[in-house]
């Protein structure tokens, strides 16, 4: 993924106004992002630990989606996938629900999907990032074949939030 500029970002939300895109927090260390290793940029608000932000490239274009993640728990302590990357963690997936872009979402509609609770999943199928013992799948994909369809996960969730 390209680096983007905190501009960049605001800009490229979808399925929130351009008065919340302008407020929402951004990163401050966009800057020191291993950029080359992410598929996808995405991070939890540290104002408020329910929302989430996920920013992926789709033909050479930004696109930014709000979401809102579940509280803890008694579940979070089963083993759980992420529809994304497919890696298992224990406690470590969220079900993260999108409002649809446009009038959908103005009626209430959204798309949902387990992801990583950290939202890492470019790390954890580089193996940059740890998830524990048995968090990868033995699997005769290459590494790239892996990170192809991690991002058509993400790209087809975007497409859902979207339509």
């Amino acid at each position: 993924m390209k680096s983007l500029t905190e501009q960049e970002i605001r800009a490229a939300f979808v399925n929130c106004s351009k008065g919340e895109a302008k407020r929402l927090s951004v990163p401050r260390d966009l800057a020191d992002r291993p950029w080359d290793d992410l598929d996808f940029l995405g991070w939890r608000d540290p104002q408020a630990p329910d929302r989430a932000y996920l920013v992926a490239e789709e033909d050479g274009r930004a696109r930014a989606l709000v979401l809102r993640s579940t509280g803890a728990g008694s579940w979070q302590t089963r083993r759980s996938m992420c529809s994304m990357c497919l890696t298992l963690h224990t406690g470590g997936v969220s079900l993260m629900v999108a409002p649809k872009a446009g009038r959908a979402g103005q009626q209430g509609n959204s798309v949902g999907a387990y992801i990583c609770s950290d939202l890492a999943c470019s790390l954890y199928v580089r193996g940059k990032k740890d998830a524990g013992v048995g968090a990868r799948l033995q699997e005769s994909l290459t590494l790239e074949e892996k990170i192809q369809r991690t991002v058509a996960n993400v790209a087809a969730f975007i497409t859902k939030v979207i339509a």
